[in-house]
């Protein structure tokens, strides 16, 4: 018998599940572990050109995720808590950084304090967001007073002409096998790509300034290419991908 009880989820709960079920093999695909040597190498040069020196101040990762990118920002002298909605990720990351805070959230509802952290990062966060604006305005209200946000991003869902030649080379998935993906990715904001200048100008209306596009991953992509192969490599270097760094007036 099918019951016919309204359910409480919503969207945001299914785009928990789906990382939760994805975590047990998320470092295994190419582009979320962070190799040793150049690859990780050319991660520390982003954050450097973005975010200067560490000097032990207040890093909060959100989506962290495996702990990927906190254990690059540890390392580079962060003071860091990760923060991830899907509690499957945050087991591997405490497993993976024991001296480094953990906490079970939504990035778009941190409730964290005000003037908390004093810089924030994400991985590839913003194009799954429900709800952009209201989680640019929860981040500012986090930052301290000239506290800094670095955000790596892209659009996956535009195809361009190599993307389109690629994939008619590639082997066809089976039918329904991108199904629960596409499903939540037409819901999300960003359902038509989360482009660089339409992010940047919602961080400015969310009150940043001194917000910046940085389109050179050339680095990242080139350590990378090891791993992915020349059909991949190529696919991700015509992708739009890049970072955005902003700042908190103070």
């Amino acid at each position: 018998m099918t019951s016919t009880l309204p359910s409480n989820r919503d969207l945001r709960d299914e785009i928990r599940d789906y990382w939760s079920d994805r975590a047990a093999t998320f470092d295994d695909d190419p582009g979320h572990k962070i190799g040793e040597g150049a690859e990780m190498r050319a991660w520390r040069a982003l954050f450097l050109r973005h975010l200067g020196r560490a000097q032990g101040r207040r890093l909060l990762d959100l989506a962290s995720g495996t702990g990927e990118i906190a254990r690059l920002c540890r390392d580079m002298g962060f003071a860091v808590t990760g923060l991830d909605w899907a509690e499957p990720m945050l087991e591997r990351a405490r497993a993976k950084l024991p001296g480094v805070t953990f906490l079970q959230a939504d990035a778009e509802r941190t409730m964290l304090r005000p003037d908390s952290v004093d810089v924030i990062v994400t991985r590839h966060l913003v194009w799954t967001l429900v709800d952009p604006e209201a989680a640019f305005a929860e981040w500012r209200r986090i930052l301290a007073p000239g506290g800094r946000l670095l955000l790596v991003d892209g659009d996956f869902v535009s195809r361009g002409w190599l993307a389109r030649a690629l994939g008619r080379l590639g082997r066809p998935a089976p039918h329904g096998a991108m199904s629960r993906h596409e499903e939540i990715l037409s819901q999300v904001y960003f359902s038509g790509g989360a482009r660089a200048e339409r992010v940047a100008a919602m961080l400015v209306d969310a009150g940043f300034e001194d917000v910046r596009v940085d389109t050179r991953l050339g680095g990242i992509h080139r350590a990378q290419a090891t791993q992915l192969g020349w059909r991949k490599s190529l696919l991700r270097r015509s992708e739009h991908r890049y970072a955005i760094c902003a700042r908190v007036p103070g």
